[in-house]
């Protein structure tokens, strides 16, 4: 039975015009050395400048692994809750029907495109942004929609994914950041106590 292995990662550390800080290239390249030794077919990114030159910096040291870029990757909001919950309120405030449904679209796209087995055996890595990646391990457990709103993910951090014919999906790991030294890990996050 060929199985499609995802490993799911947020960019690297990125500065508020969305360009990787010194630090989210340190990230890449040590999640570079993480997954070396996986035979990794292609490594897809998200268009937006912090995923791409993550995946670039993957790329390189993974040594003539295809780079391409996936339109369905892009930072954006998947699930927009009718009933949103109180500590969302002010995220949400704003959205119209006719938006919702456009993020929805692109979330359906990500999910048709990646989060199903293939027809041969492949080992993909998916550099994108905490939304997305939050989306497809909500939609690996087959959790509500809603529930994506409280997964966090860390940059460079690494999820993996492991899609079957006639199995549910697995979730191998989630935010992983046993790659990465303490004084590279919880960025992305907000401020608060961390394990």
């Amino acid at each position: 039975m060929a199985t499609r292995h995802l490993y799911v990662v947020r960019h690297g550390m990125a500065d508020a015009f969305g360009e990787l800080t010194d630090v989210g290239r340190q990230q890449s390249a040590l999640l570079a050395e993480r997954i070396a030794a996986l035979p990794v077919d292609a490594v897809w990114h998200s268009p937006l400048p912090r995923a791409v030159r993550s995946a670039r910096i993957v790329g390189e040291r993974l040594g003539g692994v295809p780079v391409r870029e996936a339109a369905e990757l892009v930072d954006h909001v998947p699930y927009v809750p009718t009933d949103v919950p109180p500590a969302w309120a002010g995220f949400f405030d704003g959205y119209d029907p006719v938006e919702a449904d456009a993020e929805a679209r692109i979330a359906d796209a990500l999910v048709d495109r990646f989060a199903r087995p293939a027809a041969r055996e492949t080992h993909e890595v998916l550099v994108t942004h905490a939304y997305q990646v939050a989306w497809l391990v909500r939609h690996a457990l087959d959790a509500p929609p809603v529930r994506w709103l409280g997964l966090s993910c860390g940059n460079a951090a690494l999820t993996a994914i492991d899609y079957a014919d006639g199995a549910a999906p697995r979730v191998l790991t989630y935010n992983d950041m046993g790659h990465l030294p303490d004084d590279l890990r919880w960025t992305g996050f907000g401020p608060g106590v961390r394990p």
